[in-house]
């Protein structure tokens, strides 16, 4: 019964969250995904239900993760004219991203005076949610913290990401996708193909290259960790 319920309020709160979304122009305070997150985290609050109770009853919705993730291909596959133009521009963006994104989160988690554990899970803060479990259990973090620290991330992107775009005066689509995506993983790349297609196609080629990217930095430069 849980498990029933589970997956009609993810699915539920999802399709209201769209609705919500759309009325509001699509603001970046409105992201269905972040909506929709908050409700669910609500409801299994005031009904007391555990995680692991939640997420059998969403398995389906788990498992679809990663057809919906190659699906990027498609549009990415439309731009790729594009791509070939700017493909070693993006390589180096991609290397200094990932670099970036790594180095400042442990760096302010060390001035913060953070555990070392927690820092490595705070290390892959940028990679989508399986990719940074796997990689904080690999050197030694906690999972759990991994995956809450990437929410966190992802959660900060989409909701940020047009406002500091915007800031920066960066207006070509392919720049802002591949920039969000390569910050802030799935949540970022949803907002990005609300923007423009392009940028959804580019954050989501982001996305799979900076996992790929942070797997092979942090081993790298584990023991510069403190």
């Amino acid at each position: 019964m849980i498990e029933l319920f589970s997956l009609i309020i993810t699915l539920g709160f999802y399709l209201l969250a769209r609705k919500v979304s759309e009325r509001g122009s699509h603001h970046p305070l409105l992201s269905p995904p972040v909506l929709a997150m908050i409700a669910i985290i609500a409801v299994l609050l005031v009904f007391q239900i555990s995680y692991a109770d939640y997420f059998r009853g969403v398995r389906p919705i788990h498992f679809m993760l990663g057809p919906a993730t190659v699906s990027f291909a498609l549009p990415l596959f439309l731009q790729l004219s594009r791509l070939r133009r700017v493909l070693v521009p993006l390589v180096i963006a991609l290397a200094v991203g990932s670099f970036v994104g790594i180095f400042s989160a442990v760096l302010i988690g060390h001035l913060l005076g953070l555990p070392h554990e927690i820092l490595l899970s705070l290390s892959p803060k940028s990679v989508t949610t399986p990719i940074a479990m796997g990689i904080s259990e690999k050197i030694g973090g906690t999972p759990a913290l991994a995956t809450v620290f990437v929410m966190i991330t992802g959660v900060a992107g989409a909701l940020m990401a047009t406002t500091v775009m915007r800031l920066v005066k960066v207006k070509d689509p392919l720049v802002q996708g591949f920039a969000m995506g390569l910050s802030s993983h799935g949540l970022g790349t949803f907002r990005a193909f609300q923007i423009h297609e392009m940028a959804g196609a580019f954050a989501g080629l982001a996305m799979a290259l900076n996992g790929l990217m942070t797997a092979i930095l942090i081993p790298l430069f584990l023991h510069w960790i403190p």
